[in-house]
């Protein structure tokens, strides 16, 4: 059996019952400004509203919770820019589980000071998300702790794909879904839901410019990796696709969309202007590829997913024009 074959609809239903143990179904929230502004009626999915501040703690919640009693006792390790090591931090607490996870030198402070909070121990190593990985992968073995993958786990992609089955729920009409696409752990549930009980609902991810492997990978029908991925939006900042995630993404996405650092840094300040809340880099990143591709998207109902709003402050200040140069990815 292969990993995309575990991931079903029916799985994603099973998550939210353990899912909404522990929070509630976030807000899907229409904007009559957004909407006038880019030409359609326009719903923003508030991600951002859950307690870690992102959509990842669905998948952490649901994937430590099905952990065998041996598996918990070991302990889990992952690496992370930051809201999967949210996510899982968060889960291990709730379930007692001792963890572990790897962020690359740099990283958001206060995503870092977040984790160290929940209980996990916090290790920094490399440069960008990818080198913290392979120190992820030594210290499994060393340790004999549970791996935790960014995306290739089916019970990650079942408890985020929650999100999209309240998408379907709150707007059954709805005719485009703009997702973020970093692992691919999101975009691989809106496809897994929307293609088996809407197929006609256009799903179109969103990448940036600095930091396109699963686009190349998606248009080169081939894993591609990136040199880098200097984007200050953390959440899309991978230079190495996914094998599971991409597997799905590869024939149920519709378009990906590529966006440069100043349209998600517009993003944030147009959301923030208009919707009240403050989205991470990733979190806007749909509006700015909404904004891109208004035309196509004409008159009708499309919702983009604000996915985190883990913004750290000296990001913050660079988008809102207090500092002239972004922080140091």
């Amino acid at each position: 059996m292969t990993m995309k074959s575990e991931v079903s609809p029916e799985g994603i239903y099973r998550a939210r019952k353990i899912v909404y143990q522990h929070l509630r179904p976030t807000p899907l929230r229409y904007y009559d400004t957004l909407s006038e502004t880019v030409g359609c009626r326009m719903f923003v999915k508030h991600e951002n509203h859950n307690p870690t501040g992102s959509f990842k703690v669905r998948g952490g919640l649901n994937l430590i919770s099905g952990l065998s009693a041996e598996e918990k006792q070991r302990g889990v390790i992952t690496a992370t820019r930051g809201n999967h090591g949210q996510s899982v931090a968060y889960a291990s607490r709730i379930f007692d589980v001792c963890c572990t996870i790897v962020v690359p030198k740099g990283n958001n402070p206060e995503k870092n000071q977040a984790m160290r909070v929940l209980g996990a121990e916090l290790i920094e190593h490399g440069k960008d998300f990818d080198e913290a990985r392979t120190l992820v992968e030594e210290l499994m073995r060393q340790r004999g702790m549970r791996y935790v993958h960014p995306a290739n786990e089916p019970q990650l992609i079942h408890g985020v794909g929650t999100y999209s089955l309240e998408i379907l729920e709150d707007l059954p009409e709805v005719d485009v879904v703009i997702v973020p696409i970093g692992a691919g752990s999101g975009t691989s549930g809106a496809i897994t839901v929307f293609r088996s009980l809407k197929p006609g609902v256009r799903i179109i991810g969103v990448q940036a410019e600095k930091a396109p492997c699963v686009y190349l990978s998606w248009k080169e029908e081939k894993m591609v990796q990136t040199e880098s991925s200097d984007t200050f939006a953390d959440g899309l900042a991978t230079r190495v696709p996914f094998e599971l995630p991409l597997s799905i993404i590869r024939d149920g996405v519709d378009d990906i969309i590529l966006v440069s650092e100043e349209e998600i840094r517009l993003a944030v300040l147009l959301l923030l202007r208009t919707t009240h809340n403050l989205a991470e880099g990733a979190g806007a990143a749909p509006m700015a590829a909404a904004l891109k591709i208004r035309e196509r998207l004409a008159g009708k109902n499309v919702v983009v997913i604000l996915s985190g709003g883990n913004i750290d402050l000296e990001t913050l200040r660079w988008v809102i024009g207090l500092r002239s140069t972004a922080p140091a990815t």
